[in-house]
C-alpha cells in the first residue's frame, strides 16, 4: 500500500529556492572555477538543479559516505567512510548535502578535504536541522533552515527507498519528525 505524501515544499518553492541560491553562489565565485562536491545519494536533485543556476564554470564531483558502527572496547563508534576524494588543493570547492542534520559526516568529510588545502571551501545544503546538529558546523548557503520534519521527494527517499522521484518535498501521512521521535525515546528513559 503506498503512503500518502503531503506537500511541505512545492516543486516552484524548490525551484525558486535553488534559482536564489545559484546567483548567491554565482556572485560569490564570479570569475573563478568552482569545485562543486556532491553528497550521494539524497542530494542528486537538488545538486543537478543548483549546478544548472550556477553561472561561473563548474567542475562536478561525487562522493558516498558509509558508515558503520564499530565496538572498541566497551563503546560504540561510528567509522565513516568514503571514496577517494578528487584532487581540490588549490580550489574553490562547493560541498553540496540535501540535509544538514547531526554534522557528523559532513565535518569528518570537510576535515578531509580541508586537508587537501583547497583554496576555498564552502557549504550549500538544501534543508538545515541545527537543533539536531552533534558538531560545531554552519552551512554557508541554506534553502530551507530548521525543516525537522521526516521529509521524502525531490531526492530524498524513504527508509525502504521511495520517493525520491517526487518533483516536490513531503512528508508520508503519520509521519513524525526525526527530532519528535528522538523526544519520545527520551521521554521513556526518563520514565
Amino acid at each position: 500500500m503506498k503512503a500518502e505524501i503531503k506537500t511541505v515544499y512545492s516543486s516552484a518553492r524548490l525551484a525558486g529556492q535553488v534559482a536564489k541560491l545559484g546567483r548567491r553562489i554565482s556572485r560569490d565565485y564570479s570569475g573563478r572555477t568552482l569545485d562543486v562536491l556532491t553528497m550521494l545519494e539524497d542530494s542528486f536533485i537538488f545538486a543537478a538543479d543548483l549546478v544548472r543556476h550556477i553561472t561561473c564554470p563548474v567542475v562536478c564531483h561525487f562522493v558516498h559516505a558509509e558508515s558503520h558502527m564499530v565496538r572498541v572496547g566497551s563503546a560504540e563508534l561510528k567509522e565513516i567512510f568514503f571514496a577517494h576524494p578528487p584532487e581540490l588543493r588549490g580550489r574553490d570547492v562547493l560541498l553540496v548535502d540535501a540535509v544538514l542534520d547531526t554534522g557528523v559526516t559532513l565535518d569528518f568529510l570537510a576535515k578531509r578535504i580541508h586537508d587537501a588545502r583547497p583554496r576555498s571551501l564552502r557549504l550549500a545544503v538544501l534543508f538545515d536541522r541545527p537543533e539536531s546538529r552533534r558538531v560545531d558546523m554552519r552551512p554557508d548557503y541554506v534553502g530551507f533552515p530548521a525543516a525537522s520534519k521526516y521529509l521524502v521527494g525531490y531526492g530524498l527517499s524513504s527508509v525502504t527507498g521511495l520517493y525520491r522521484n517526487l518533483p516536490f518535498v513531503g512528508a508520508p501521512n503519520g509521519a513524525r519528525g526525526r527530532a519528535s521521535k528522538r523526544k519520545r525515546a527520551a521521554t521513556k528513559r526518563k520514565k
